[in-house]
């Protein structure tokens, strides 16, 4: 079979060639009727438009680029995935770089990107700490994601982790728990201090301090959740819930309750975070812990870029809230 021609689509249609042209590639100029039925013509005759020729009339070649530091990482892969599926709805293509946290190679994925003429770019990190920015004379808009740009001109959607926090914390205290360790992990993420920011604060305004007298930083691992909680029934043996800074300190965190014949939740309720599925199904008994929303904030960040290649870019941080999954992990106090 011949491949359908743009002329075959307004035959159908019964339109011109122009007023098919115009229609198939978003033009004002056509009524809704007239495009739906372009539309329909163009669908049944199995129609692909040239892009290298749509494209000399949009000033678009209806491709993005998705330059990421991390793609085997935990947290980016989500963010990718909520991007491509919303490019997918506009029939957007994707290229996927990954730069592996090297700035030479970021700047050589960078340079391929623009020279295939991509209509906008979005920037994922490797962590959610500031990263340096593209710059400001790139000839498509920018979109920075889960890693801020260290230029407040540039626009980055990041997570609510101080809100998270808050989030944690505020469920333990409704299950009537007063005595409230965090064991989190690294001090020099922003995310780590930023969590235990909004769980103190909520801790303070009802009155109390973290069980144990402190906020536990130390790594993210299984390890560091068995080690620290070692210490903290050691200082705090009456200590009644525990927030963990991720999924991967809570395992660790269950292990050691185990071991000492602590009940969870009846003795001590836990809530992780992260929401790794891997993790938090397959503890026991599952875990309750704040997901970051990250599919949702990529596919906003596929829509800011959308926006962005129409003319409207905006700039600043935007920060999206996560939300509190609910397991067997956490209970009111019997």
């Amino acid at each position: 079979m011949e491949r359908a021609t743009l002329r075959d689509v307004a035959r159908l249609a019964g339109v011109s060639v122009a007023t098919a042209s115009k229609a198939l590639n978003g033009q004002p100029q056509v009524r809704a009727s007239t495009r739906a039925r372009v539309e329909q013509a163009a669908s049944q005759l199995n129609f692909s438009p040239n892009t290298l020729a749509r494209g000399l009339i949009t000033q678009r070649t209806g491709t993005v680029g998705l330059l990421t530091s991390d793609l085997e990482g935990r947290f980016s892969i989500p963010i990718l995935m909520g991007a491509e599926d919303a490019f997918g709805t506009d029939r957007t293509s994707v290229f996927l770089c990954d730069a592996r946290g090297d700035t030479i190679r970021e700047r050589h994925h960078l340079s391929a990107l623009l020279s295939r003429r991509v209509d906008g770019l979005i920037v994922v990190g490797a962590r959610p700490d500031s990263r340096p920015s593209l710059g400001r004379d790139l000839p498509v808009p920018v979109i920075y994601a889960y890693a801020p740009s260290d230029d407040p001109r540039d626009l980055s959607l990041v997570s609510d982790n101080e809100g998270g926090g808050r989030l944690a914390v505020d469920h333990l205290i409704r299950c009537g728990r007063r005595r409230i360790a965090h064991i989190t992990g690294d001090a020099s993420y922003g995310a780590a201090q930023d969590r235990a920011r909004g769980a103190q604060q909520r801790l303070a305004e009802e009155g109390l301090e973290p069980a144990g007298g402190e906020v536990w930083f130390g790594m993210w691992s299984e390890s560091w959740g068995r080690g620290a909680t070692r210490m903290l029934l050691e200082r705090c043996p009456d200590v009644d819930a525990v927030f963990a800074g991720s999924d991967e300190i809570a395992r660790g965190v269950l292990d050691v309750l185990h071991e000492q014949r602590r009940d969870v939740p009846g003795d001590v309720a836990l809530v992780g975070y992260d929401n790794w599925n891997i993790l938090v199904a397959n503890a026991r008994p599952p875990l309750t812990t704040v997901d970051m929303n990250l599919e949702q904030l990529g596919r906003v960040a596929a829509q800011r870029l959308f926006a962005a290649i129409g003319g409207t870019l905006g700039s600043g941080i935007e920060k999206f809230p996560g939300k509190l999954i609910t397991r067997e992990s956490t209970a009111p106090l019997r």
